[in-house]
Order: structure tokens, then C-alpha cells, then sequence
């Protein structure tokens, strides 16, 4: 159990354009948004609501201690739509929200409640979590973000690019990973006080966010720290494609 308390909230957006029905491509014979909602139950959340823009993903969620909330199909981003859930709901502004994402049926239980605990731990509006970078094939990898933070464990910016840039080390070569700079991977889940995610949702995207394709941006572009903490266990890659979707199959089967 937790010692305090959080909720979860998974943005289930069904109009993935890279592989479209997302929230309901089979996992081991169930739809991968009741593995999603199964981690955030597990995990000692208060309430677990799904986000969804499809009748077709909350039918898929029949009998399981969940919440739907049915959201706009135009939001711009995940948290954009999570906040439209939190007004539906009534929560309070202190309210803890988790933002596990859609595509994650193994995300660790440890991993969702660290980054719940870091927001309560912290007067930060959002909280993250972040694991080492391992080789220099994931550092120059655009689809893994990478991020930098100050002395107060704080965000500095989030990148796609290799971040930061070892001067000296690249000049020489790019074929390793320079010893003792501290390279960090983003791992894309959230916790953010309710009141702040009814002020995001108000906010217009910004430059940098819309550059990157990086909704956290928003955030950093208009003032407001984003606490940032290692997490505990690693997070298995999520699903945003068919070779993703096999690579799951293959993870289940001890492959």
C-alpha cells in the first residue's frame, strides 16, 4: 500500500495514425487498455479513470473497477485530454493525478506509485520520471527522449536530440557513450496537481512543443518546474506499433 493518496488517469486514444485501435489490440486474448487499467488498480490508486474518444474502448473496459470518461476527439495532447476527465470528475485541485500512458500494459507498479510519490514529496506542479541512458544508440535515437536536469533535481529541457551535447568527447567519435555525464532517458509518466492541469488545458501550444512534438514543453515554456526523479525499475517499452505490438507478444511469451 501507499502512504498517501493518488489517482490514475490513462488517456485511451483510440485514432492512433501508427497503429490505429490502439487501446484494443490484443494482449494475451484482452485489449491492452485492461492491462493498463489492471496495473493502475494494482498499484493502490484512489480511482482509475479512463480517457477515452471511442465508445468502442469503454465497452472493452465491461467489468473492471474503472471510470470512463468520454473526451474530445481534438486534444492536443495527452495531458490536454486528462484534464477534460479531471473537470468531469469534480476532483479537488490538491488532488494527485497519475497520467499513466495508454500504451503501457507492463509498466511496474513501483514505477507508478514513484512518480506519485515524487509530486507529494515536492511543491513541483508536475512530477516525472527519468532512467539512465545505456548506449549511444539509444542517446541518438529520436523516438527516445532524452532530458537534462539542475542541482534541485528539477527539469531543464527534453529533447529528442542527444542531450547534452559532450563537446569534446563527439569531436573524437560517436561510437561510445562518454563516461561520467550523466545521460538521462525520459520515461513518458506523469503526476500533476489537479488545479495545474485545469491551468495546462488553458494554455495555447508553444513553440518548443510543437518543434519537439514534446507536451512537457509547455510546461518548462511557461514557468512551471517539473520535478524529476529516477525510477525505481526499468519500463518495458510501450506499444505505438505493429512491430511494438509483436515485441509484446514475444516479451509474454519469454521470448
Amino acid at each position: 500500500m501507499v502512504d498517501f493518496p493518488f489517482v490514475v488517469v490513462i488517456p485511451a486514444r483510440y485514432a492512433s495514425t501508427r497503429l490505429p485501435g490502439k487501446p484494443l489490440a490484443n494482449i494475451a486474448g484482452e485489449p491492452m487498455v485492461r492491462h493498463v487499467a489492471r496495473r493502475a488498480l494494482q498499484a493502490g490508486a484512489g480511482q482509475v479513470a479512463v480517457a477515452i474518444d471511442d465508445e468502442r474502448v469503454g465497452q472493452a473496459l465491461q467489468g473492471l473497477p474503472v471510470t470512463v470518461c468520454m473526451t474530445r476527439i481534438d486534444h492536443a495532447s495527452g495531458s490536454d485530454r486528462i484534464a477534460e476527465c479531471v473537470d468531469q470528475l469534480g476532483w479537488a485541485d490538491d488532488t494527485i493525478v497519475v497520467n499513466l500512458q495508454g500504451d503501457e500494459p507492463f509498466a511496474p507498479i513501483a514505477g507508478i506509485q514513484a512518480v506519485a510519490r515524487a509530486l507529494a514529496l515536492d511543491d513541483a506542479p508536475v512530477a516525472t520520471l527519468a532512467t539512465p541512458v545505456t548506449s549511444v544508440e539509444e542517446l541518438f535515437d529520436p523516438n527516445a527522449v532524452k532530458l537534462v536536469r539542475g542541482a534541485d533535481g528539477r527539469a531543464l529541457y527534453f529533447s529528442r536530440a542527444p542531450l547534452p551535447w559532450a563537446r569534446d568527447a563527439f569531436a573524437g567519435g560517436r561510437d561510445a557513450l562518454p563516461a561520467d555525464i550523466p545521460f538521462l532517458r525520459h520515461i513518458g509518466i506523469y503526476a500533476y496537481r489537479a488545479r495545474f492541469l485545469r491551468a495546462y488545458a488553458n494554455l495555447p501550444q508553444t513553440p518548443l512543443e510543437q518543434a519537439e512534438s514534446l507536451e512537457q514543453l509547455r510546461v518548462l515554456e511557461n514557468g512551471h518546474a517539473i520535478a524529476v526523479r529516477l525510477s525505481p525499475e526499468a519500463f518495458p517499452p510501450g506499444i505505438d506499433t505493429p512491430a511494438d505490438l509483436e515485441r509484446a507478444h514475444r516479451f509474454l511469451a519469454g521470448g
